[in-house]
């Protein structure tokens, strides 16, 4: 399999610039991996509670994953005009409100309000994934793996704390007349507030806004250089690599949100509590996000198309795993779910460099955004299909079927390897 790697160059232009902007992001991925994580743990069994349904568990799911699509668009649009700081930030204030007004639903007993809420609360997952691209803007070519890495990384401190707050939080909403399930959600809004202020005050200077700077700097040095680059701009965008990475990030998402979604809710029917479903999902975040550093280095030594393939190996490991696992055995659900947050880190890591590589800056925000777009509606997919099947089927079927589907990125792999 052919390597996609570009030539070594050296690092960014700008690396004290370079070094700000990731520390900044690094911190608001942490407030905000929080954020997620609290509510991917308790989000199905409140609906499931508040509806008395398996079959609409995944609706959670579905519905911020949706409104995350609708935000992908909203951030990646706001960032092209004004640039990543007031994107991300108004994202992740956005997410707040969702989180306010899920607590509101549950002490109201709405699901109207329920549903409309978590479709607000979305946008704090869209603007998780959009503040990866932020750490790329000023890197080079040879280290973006390592630079969308280092922002992903940090979700993984947030990621694991969140849901293991999971029932101290639900106590304090109980004392706070509160619903118990609600409780994750009053430490998400807090999380994704700060993240929006952490960004609002220190992202400076704005990593896009700056990248197209030295970018007109530098094609301004000769006429004769500005005139040679433009045709290679004007079809970097057309080639293989928007699509292809499109497709990677597409299919992991869709796999890891469905078997993630119904794995606590596949633990409640076994009889376990939140504490264990929680620790489960904790170490499923953990999976998600710790490897990164690992997987940037890997995508920037041997090529993204390889990661992109391990990708799909790894998420038909897990569902074998999770398919297989006694549903008694939370070990080998953690085990599963680890596999599943590896699987798409691999894919989420080298979608977003083949990605990046393939759109110029001019139209860079705007592509990251409609991409995500695509993503979001495959979690959607993913989290709404999840509940349906494993309540006409079961959880080993959702688990197996998933895994199988993962392996649809390896003939796109193997077909733009062949074609370079």
């Amino acid at each position: 399999m052919t390597s996609t790697t570009p030539a070594a160059t050296t690092t960014s232009p700008h690396p004290q610039a370079q070094r700000r902007i990731l520390t900044v992001l690094v911190i608001s991925q942490v407030l905000s991996g929080a954020g997620l994580a609290a509510g991917i743990t308790v989000g199905a069994l409140l609906a499931q509670n508040m509806l008395g349904s398996t079959g609409l568990a995944g609706v959670p799911s579905a519905l911020f994953t949706a409104g995350s699509a609708l935000a992908a668009v909203a951030v990646g649009r706001i960032s092209h005009a004004r640039g990543r700081r007031p994107g991300l930030a108004a994202g992740y204030l956005t997410g707040a409100i969702g989180s306010a007004g899920i607590i509101a639903a549950a002490a109201a007993d709405n699901p109207v309000l329920l549903f409309i809420s978590l479709f607000v609360y979305g946008a704090g997952s869209a603007t998780n994934l959009q503040a990866r691209y932020a750490g790329a803007d000023l890197a080079t070519p040879a280290h973006r793996g390592r630079a969308v890495s280092t922002v992903l990384v940090a979700t993984t401190l947030g990621g694991v704390v969140g849901p293991n707050l999971a029932s101290p939080t639900g106590d304090l909403a109980h004392t706070l007349g509160i619903p118990h399930l609600a409780g994750p959600f009053l430490l998400a809004g807090a999380a994704y507030a700060l993240a929006a202020l952490v960004l609002a005050i220190w992202l400076r200077p704005d990593p896009l806004l700056l990248a197209r700077t030295l970018h007109t700097q530098q094609t301004a040095g000769t006429d004769t250089a500005a005139a040679g680059s433009q045709p290679q701009k004007a079809t970097q965008g057309r080639g293989p690599g928007v699509p292809l990475g499109a497709l990677v990030m597409i299919l992991t998402q869709l796999v890891m949100v469905a078997i993630m979604t119904m794995t606590p809710v596949h633990m409640h029917d076994h009889g376990h509590g939140t504490a264990a479903s929680g620790l489960v999902i904790a170490i499923h975040v953990a999976a998600m996000y710790l490897p990164s550093p690992l997987t940037g280095w890997l995508v920037d030594r041997y090529g993204r198309l390889k990661v992109a393939a391990a990708s799909g190996i790894t998420l038909l490991a897990a569902g074998i795993v999770a398919a297989a696992a006694p549903g008694d055995s939370v070990a080998l659900l953690a085990l599963a779910l680890a596999l599943l947050g590896l699987g798409w880190n691999f894919g989420l890591i080298s979608g977003t460099a083949i990605i990046t590589d393939a759109v110029p800056l001019a139209s860079r925000a705007t592509t990251q955004g409609m991409v995500d777009v695509s993503i979001a509606i495959a979690g959607a997919t993913g989290g709404l299909a999840s509940g349906i099947v494993v309540a006409a089927a079961s959880y080993p079927l959702l688990a197996l079927a998933g895994g199988i589907l993962a392996l649809a990125v390896l003939p796109a792999i193997a077909a733009t390897a062949n074609s370079r």
